[in-house]
């Protein structure tokens, strides 16, 4: 289990304790974390789970998997720590992760 702190745009923060295995996107939409759409599922194929990790976690999370790489294309706001939240699976080593959602998904 891994204590994770979404941080809307808005500065509202969300911690929450999500399951090891599941990944970032489904601790966000079991805990109705706003922004975090998740339009297809975790397939990794819509980019509406974009979120920015936070700079001190970027090596922990890895770096955005070819497919991944190539929906952050279309995705707006990306930066060097986007990556989609779908595609961070949630491990003990990840208590304490931030992640910040863009204002391009604020609802």
């Amino acid at each position: 289990m891994a204590r994770i702190t979404y941080v809307e745009f808005s500065g509202t923060e969300h911690v929450v304790e999500v399951t090891s295995g599941l990944s970032v996107m489904e601790g966000a939409i079991q805990n109705v974390i706003r922004g975090v759409d998740a339009d297809c599922g975790g397939a990794c194929s819509c980019a509406t789970c974009h979120v920015y990790v936070d700079h001190q976690w970027v090596s922990k999370t890895g770096a955005p998997g070819p497919l991944e790489a190539s929906l952050l294309e279309f995705a707006s706001g990306v930066q060097p720590n986007s990556r989609l939240s779908c595609q961070i699976a949630v491990t003990d080593d990840l208590d304490g992760l931030v992640v910040r959602i863009p204002a391009s998904q604020q609802s």
